[in-house]
């Protein structure tokens, strides 16, 4: 279905093709394809011997004929003017081997369950409007050898492990300014980790308690002592600043007893009035 003019979105039933799925064999507990019969010989609408299909899979412009057909398990839809995302329902098929989608307008972030097509070795979503992070997912892929992200909106660490840390080609991510990591030049940031408390030692821990109690005395004696000396110090060497004070200190207690006196005076006459 490559290089024709379809438009619109990617049907989300494409996900449930038979043809292009595992099927699980309960004998051996293994996986394996499972391929549309070709038809018979006889068959009056379709001679497989005849047959001549052109697909591009892993970059290679590649011929099939005859038995081989059978052997094809590709979905191409690159080259037209497909919008919208890529539908979840495509990670389904766990048999397909290879899928391109390069050359449309599909927009959104790649499905995070990617990694369940297992049997993937060619994915090509290049020149496109897709955008988010590469899901951590690609790592699972075992059989991938082809992989062309480039010309996206992609960002963010590129996922480590397994199969996709063979493909090196920085050319893969090509035209992707905010993605970061290997094989890029670009580095990714490295979050700041906070370190821990140095740990300090109990018994030096209570020394510097010691330390801070002895330290807070010495400087309450220092303060009682300053404030002391130097009120009493001043009284003893200074005879005029000594009966300035004394006549003062003197005033006010005058002050306060005649004050006290008079109230006790008027409070003794109206208890005795009443």
């Amino acid at each position: 279905m490559a290089v024709n003019n379809l438009t619109g979105t990617i049907p989300n039933c494409l996900g449930y093709m038979k043809g292009l799925k595992l099927n699980r064999t309960y004998e051996d507990n293994s996986l394996s394809p499972t391929y549309a019969a070709p038809p018979s010989p006889t068959s009056p609408t379709a001679d497989w011997t005849q047959e001549h299909v052109e697909q591009v899979v892993k970059g290679m412009d590649l011929d099939y004929t005859t038995l081989d057909l059978q052997l094809m398990v590709n979905l191409d839809l690159s080259i037209n003017k497909l919008v919208g995302p890529i539908p979840g329902e495509l990670t389904l098929l766990s048999g397909l081997r290879g899928l391109n989608l390069s050359r449309n307008f599909l927009s959104g972030g790649i499905p995070t369950m990617i990694g369940d097509m297992r049997s993937l070795e060619s994915l090509d979503l290049s020149n496109n409007h897709l955008s988010g992070t590469i899901p951590q997912s690609f790592s699972a892929f075992i059989f991938l050898s082809k992989l062309n992200l480039s010309h996206n909106n992609f960002t963010g660490p590129i996922p480590r492990g397994n199969q996709i840390q063979t493909l090196d080609d920085p050319s893969i991510y090509a035209d992707n300014p905010l993605l970061c990591g290997d094989p890029l030049q670009k580095k990714c940031p490295k979050a700041e980790v906070p370190q821990p408390a140095p740990q300090v030692p109990e018994e030096v821990a209570n020394e510097e308690g010691k330390l801070e109690k002895v330290m807070f005395y010495i400087v309450i004696m220092l303060g009682f002592a300053t404030g002391f000396w130097g009120v009493v110090g001043s009284l003893l060497y200074k005879k005029n600043w000594r009966r300035v004070y004394f006549n003062f200190v003197d005033r006010k207690a005058d002050m306060v007893y005649v004050i006290v006196a008079v109230k006790a005076a008027e409070l003794r006459r109206r208890l005795r009035r009443a």
